[in-house]
């Protein structure tokens, strides 16, 4: 590396982006790396604190921050995911192609930045996200690093650090148990609700059944969507302790495999999941008719992606599964949901 003065720096090649703050107004390149200095330069740079320009000769086992910041690249870039096209101050940053869930390789993330001089950051895992959204950067922090520290970053996982899953768009069943809704005492007020959720994901709700609180009718109601092609049934209604809510022991006389009747959630703790032949059967709590965000917000996009959830899947959710009922909801950029 060497050291020239600004004043006598006329003439030679910036080797590296120069940042230029202006608190609460502007934080970027002010001069881009390969920038050939000019007279009219030299104030600027004085004005940015640059009494001196390094200029570097790298050894033939050195590698620039851009050229690293484009082996993180490909380290990181999955399934539905773009790069920036061009790499400032060494930083590269990565892109949704479409709308899907974020899937992260939290381990073999947690591996290359464990390596030292990099620094991988993303959003959190399993948080929807839009085509186009930010969704992670990368870069290394000295302006030059060690060809062999890059050679071990790519080793570390064989796939991809992140990758954005699409939405499956199916089809969904409502079952809604409830003698007074049944009978026309009160009007169902779920139903729309949950119809207005899953169509955010562009799913279809095939019918929604109202069946009184009787088993045999929940269970077939069940089973009666399913033989009409539903790839989703979603339960409203009797889903609390109560001797006479129903569903959650209908749906598990059902069989299948009872994945959680139970959620450690707030709110969404009376969530049940279960798969019946592969298909997602929920019970929905009556939370999800009330708050703006629940357990059920958290679940049904990894279900959406065909991800088949497990116990653990749900119980890990107790980091992080209190949601604080903001006034002004932010989700998903806010902790609820992210362990």
């Amino acid at each position: 590396m060497k050291k020239i003065g600004t004043k006598d720096a006329i003439g030679h090649v910036i080797s590296h982006d120069i940042t230029e703050i202006i608190p609460g107004k502007f934080k970027g390149r002010a001069f881009k790396k390969g920038h050939i200095i000019r007279e009219e330069d030299v104030e600027k740079l004085l004005k940015l604190g640059k009494e001196h320009i390094y200029i570097f000769e790298m050894n033939d086992d050195e590698m620039h921050e851009n050229d690293a910041a484009l082996v993180l690249g490909e380290i990181g870039c999955g399934e539905n995911i773009y790069l920036s096209e061009e790499i400032k101050e060494g930083k590269i940053e990565f892109y949704a192609k479409i709308d899907g869930l974020l899937k992260v390789n939290k381990e073999k993330l947690l591996e290359l930045n464990m390596l030292g001089q990099i620094s991988f950051a993303t959003l959190p895992e399993n948080i929807p996200v839009k085509k186009g959204e930010k969704i992670a950067g990368a870069r290394v922090i000295p302006l030059i690093i060690k060809k062999s520290k890059m050679e071990g970053a790519k080793t570390i996982s064989k796939e991809k650090l992140i990758q954005v899953m699409p939405f499956k768009k199916v089809k969904i069943g409502i079952v809604t148990t409830g003698t007074e809704v049944y009978t026309g005492k009160i009007i169902d007020k779920f139903g729309p609700i949950v119809k207005k959720k899953v169509e955010e994901y562009d799913c279809e709700v095939i019918d929604q059944i109202i069946v009184p609180d009787e088993k045999d009718k929940i269970k077939e109601a069940i089973k009666k969507h399913i033989s009409n092609g539903a790839e989703i049934v979603l339960c409203t209604g009797g889903m609390s302790v109560d001797p006479d809510d129903l569903t959650p022991s209908s749906i598990i006389e059902l069989g299948g495999e009872l994945v959680s009747y139970g959620s450690p959630v707030l709110p969404g703790s009376m969530f049940l999941l279960s798969y019946l032949n592969k298909i997602p059967v929920m019970g929905l709590p009556g939370c999800v008719m009330f708050s703006k965000r629940t357990v059920f917000d958290l679940v049904l996009p990894r279900v959406l992606t065909g991800e088949e959830l497990t116990l653990k899947d749900i119980m890990r959710y107790g980091h992080g599964g209190l949601c604080q009922s903001c006034d002004k909801c932010v989700y998903p950029n806010c902790s609820f949901g992210k362990y």
